[in-house]
């Protein structure tokens, strides 16, 4: 009778197993659609460019600011060593004006132009998110870009 007895329990546990398996796996991919990486525009590369929903951070470059019909505005973002144009249909924060430190979140369009559906300006004159001041720090300092989560 022994046999039996432990038979059972390792069917109980490989099926525990298999069950926390699945639920990691849903949760993982579930997570994995929501997950929006952090780029300066000196950062982007192909890969980026085609990746579903990115988060681009940088300075509004000034003279940029565009207001088109149906609250459209496209400006750019700079690091100071490229310069990416974004485009955004809303109403756009308070805070928001050239110079100033901007994150937009979306996507790449076809036609190269980043399509944001989120933007966030910072709060006060010393704020800057940490990665859009380390990604402008590398940026000056002519650093090889890389990728922050």
């Amino acid at each position: 009778m022994k046999p039996v007895k432990r038979s059972k329990r390792i069917a109980y546990l490989a099926a525990g197993a298999g069950a926390l398996g699945a639920a990691a796996f849903l949760i993982l991919s579930a997570l994995e659609q929501n997950v929006a990486y952090f780029y300066s525009p000196s950062e982007l590369d192909s890969a980026s460019r085609n990746a579903p929903r990115i988060r681009l951070g940088g300075l509004v470059a000034a003279g940029t600011v565009m207001q088109g019909d149906n609250a459209e505005t496209r400006f750019d973002v700079t690091d100071g060593a490229a310069t990416v144009t974004v485009r955004y249909v809303g109403i756009l924060p308070d805070l928001f004006r050239e110079g100033q430190g901007v994150i937009a979140q979306g996507r790449f369009s076809d036609n190269n132009i980043f399509k944001a559906d989120i933007i966030l300006a910072k709060h006060d004159e010393n704020y800057k998110p940490r990665e859009l001041e380390e990604a402008l720090e590398r940026a000056s300092k002519g650093a090889h870009p890389t990728s922050t989560p």
